[in-house]
């Protein structure tokens, strides 16, 4: 009876048999999440039929875009800085835009 009494109260009992629990317990849980997740995005993944042919119109291929980057000049680009924190977008394109045209004349 010694024996069984030290055995329960040891680390074992304490800590390892809980933790076991919780890893087993939770996996079981998260399966089942994880199956009414699927289940409900089963039902709502319906594709209205109009969208779906509208989609497969869609004949947009990696090779036509290559195409149409190929046709940009990529070379001559400038740096456009965008507005930080705090600062008015109107008036940093404004001063932008002065820049510009000081630069021009």
């Amino acid at each position: 009876m010694e024996r069984l009494r030290k055995l329960w109260r040891g680390r074992t009992m304490t800590f390892g048999v809980p933790l076991l629990l919780y890893l087993i317990g939770g996996s079981f849980g998260l399966r089942e999440f994880a199956q009414i997740r699927y289940d409900v995005h089963k039902l709502h993944g319906k594709v209205d039929p109009a969208l779906k042919e509208k989609l497969k119109q869609n004949t947009v291929t990696l090779e036509s875009e290559y195409e149409k980057l190929s046709k940009t000049d990529l070379n001559n680009w400038e740096n456009i800085r965008g507005p930080r924190l705090g600062e008015d977008s109107r008036s940093v394109q404004k001063q932008q835009r002065e820049a510009l045209r000081l630069k021009t004349q």
